[in-house]
């Protein structure tokens, strides 16, 4: 996808408003989610910029933010904001089609409490998010880099956790991991475990039950009916 930003000016050549449209670039937006970003971008859509958001402004109200990184095509994300009305929810992905596919979704069931951003997240999370603001940070089923060589690709490192903590609420907030791989499982405990000012919330061994408000993917039921396993982790900051 590639975005064009037209402006529009007055007679007296002051700027009216910048008009935004997203081109599908080597057929990867479908024509649907073409329409999605075009229409629903104005009221859902979050344009990237170095300066903090304001919660209330963004979502009308003060309730909890839930942000979720690398929500793929959006399908659980648009069912969790569904499911809870009471939360806010804000979705960043940087692959295109996936942010279509949720804002259509989104538009489909009549959610306002959810926000979508196309940009790398973690330049968005040191300009835009502010700190000790975030109730939960959702990561599920992130790039396992499985080949033991490309680990150090793996976005759960103690940087990142860092990066994470410094937004989560002190006391409240929570990191919500789930993967499919048993050993990146492994090695986001590992991580989490060194990560200071956390804590797990785990109450037998290290990992939770998989818990009702993550709603079951289609390829998390396919993994299911193969044998395979899902860790879900959860971790709590507490300073």
């Amino acid at each position: 996808m590639s975005e064009v930003t037209t402006n529009e000016y007055n007679q007296d050549g002051k700027l009216i408003r910048k008009v935004r449209s997203f081109v599908r670039r080597e057929g990867r937006l479908t024509k649907g989610q073409e329409n999605a970003m075009n229409e629903c971008w104005p009221t859902m859509g979050i344009d990237y910029q170095p300066e903090l958001l304001n919660w209330k402004e963004v979502f009308g109200n003060d309730n909890p933010v839930v942000l979720e990184i690398g929500f793929g095509m959006g399908a659980s994300l648009v069912e969790m904001a569904k499911n809870a009305p009471e939360k806010n929810f804000l979705g960043i992905e940087v692959h295109s089609p996936g942010v279509g596919a949720c804002l259509s979704d989104a538009r489909d069931a009549g959610l306002t409490n959810l926000r979508a951003m196309c940009h790398d997240a973690v330049e968005v999370f040191a300009n835009m998010i502010p700190d000790s603001s975030l109730s939960t940070l959702q990561l599920f089923f992130p790039d396992p880099w499985h080949k033991k060589r490309h680990h150090k690709r793996r976005i759960v490192q103690l940087d990142f956790a860092e990066m994470v903590r410094q937004k989560l609420t002190i006391g409240e907030g929570v990191f919500h991991m789930a993967t499919d791989w048993e050993n990146y499982a492994q090695h986001m405990i590992e991580v989490m475990n060194q990560a200071p000012g956390y804590e797990n919330i785990a109450q037998d061994g290290d990992f939770v039950p998989r818990p009702e408000d993550r709603p079951l993917t289609k390829f998390e039921a396919r993994g299911h009916r193969l044998g395979h396993g899902v860790w879900d982790i959860k971790f709590r900051r507490v300073s």
